[in-house]
């Protein structure tokens, strides 16, 4: 499926690529995990060789990403109450969702911004952002900061890996492993010591 995509960006004029950039990262962030940051590194490589300009590629893209992020959010605001109580997200709960809440408070910028680098995260966290009612103006700034940073770091490794893009893949997927796996841990720690805390006092 991948090889078929990147055949038909190859013969695409630039008009056609800045909308497959665009749906690519608007569908990212609805069904994880998707094959979008591969195809933006691809991307690259034609922004590489002249076939269409940086800037505009990279706003395609990030267009696209707030686009996909506004989706799952008016989705969560709208309807995420009545998904986590008929339990169709079981990994999602009303405990679980007043704890983001809290996180989303204090550290609201951080995190929509941090969830950017963090592949398969992208769309609980924009679903979880609607159900908490988070202020969307505010909300969809900081997902377009995130996401025009990892978008345009994705198009120049592209550009610089030049044909040896699909090395980039290997290297994308070890990269989500790690950096789940520390905000994971991070989180872990934080929460022991809080309640080691409470249980002090």
């Amino acid at each position: 499926m991948l090889e078929s995509i990147i055949q038909t960006l190859s013969e695409l004029p630039p008009a056609g690529i800045f909308i497959v950039t665009f749906l690519v990262a608007y569908i990212e962030n609805l069904f994880p995990p998707s094959p979008s940051d591969l195809v933006l590194v691809f991307i690259g490589t034609l922004v590489g060789i002249g076939t269409v300009a940086f800037l505009p590629t990279a706003v395609a893209a990030t267009f696209g990403s707030v686009a996909g992020f506004a989706t799952a959010y008016w989705i969560g605001r709208k309807y995420g109450r009545t998904i986590i109580e008929k339990g169709w997200v079981p990994f999602i709960t009303i405990s679980l969702l007043e704890k983001v809440y809290r996180w989303f408070e204090k550290y609201h910028g951080l995190i929509i911004i941090g969830n950017r680098f963090l592949a398969g995260t992208r769309a609980v966290i924009s679903f979880a952002a609607g159900i908490t009612r988070l202020p969307f103006p505010r909300t969809a700034f900081y997902s377009a900061l995130g996401a025009f940073a990892w978008n345009s770091l994705l198009i120049w490794m592209g550009m610089q890996v030049g044909t040896r893009w699909r090395e980039i893949d290997k290297i994308l997927s070890a990269y989500g492993w790690v950096a789940t796996g520390l905000i994971v841990t991070i989180m872990i720690i934080f929460i022991i010591r809080k309640r080691r805390r409470r249980s002090v006092s």
